[in-house]
């Protein structure tokens, strides 16, 4: 979508910043939640394109319950570490933050993108940032998720796992989820941002329709 935020530039181009030129002994990721992931325990299996024949699948199916997913993906490596969490709330995010704090001790700075969502701008995270300075966010512009490097690796595991999966519940799509984290891992790749024509600034007027 076109992003009406009138530092739209500025903040464009403090997180292209980040993916193409990070600060020295700094760690990058890129931070978001999926909500509500339904475990749904289908009726009919998926039956799978044939020569001539779309897949098909039946619409009916249990529902065992939801689950959100905290995700970061680390901008340098490609690799994503995760959290599930039966409620989505500020106190699940400063927890991930936590965690993820843990796992990147040796950095100096650590740099976080992430979108304007209510729970990422919360008092317990201005508690959390007070007491660990060397932690910075940075926050898209509006509209503008689709800059956020982690919601391209939502796209996969949504189709990788969620929109054909199978799931008895609500442990079972943690249990899933959580296995498919491990194995992209062990083939994770850094995105490679790049311009086609460096002369052209990124423009809010030049932004139409829905990017993927």
């Amino acid at each position: 979508m076109a992003s009406n935020d009138p530092e739209f530039e500025t903040k464009a181009a403090d997180i292209i910043g980040l993916y193409m030129n990070p600060p020295q002994h700094a760690a990058v990721f890129c931070v978001d939640e999926k909500t509500a992931i339904q475990a749904l325990d289908r009726l009919d299996p998926v039956l799978p394109l044939s020569p001539g024949r779309a897949e098909r699948h039946g619409f009916e199916y249990y529902r065992h319950g939801t689950l959100s997913l905290y995700a970061a993906l680390n901008v340098k490596t490609g690799a994503v570490e995760g959290k599930t969490a039966e409620r989505h709330t500020s106190a699940e995010f400063v927890a991930f933050l936590t965690e993820l704090l843990g796992k990147a001790r040796w950095a100096r700075e650590i740099h976080i993108v992430l979108d304007n969502l209510s729970a990422h701008k919360t008092q317990a995270v201005e508690h959390f940032l007070a007491d660990n300075p060397k932690v910075r966010l940075h926050f898209t512009p509006t509209y503008s998720s689709w800059l956020n490097q982690v919601e391209i690796w939502f796209a996969k595991i949504e189709r990788d796992v969620i929109a054909r999966g199978v799931f008895t519940s609500v442990a079972d799509l943690r249990r899933k989820l959580m296995r498919y984290i491990r194995a992209y891992a062990q083939r994770a790749r850094p995105l490679r941002w790049n311009y086609t024509d460096p002369k052209r600034r990124i423009s809010a007027k030049r932004i139409t329709g829905t990017v993927h």
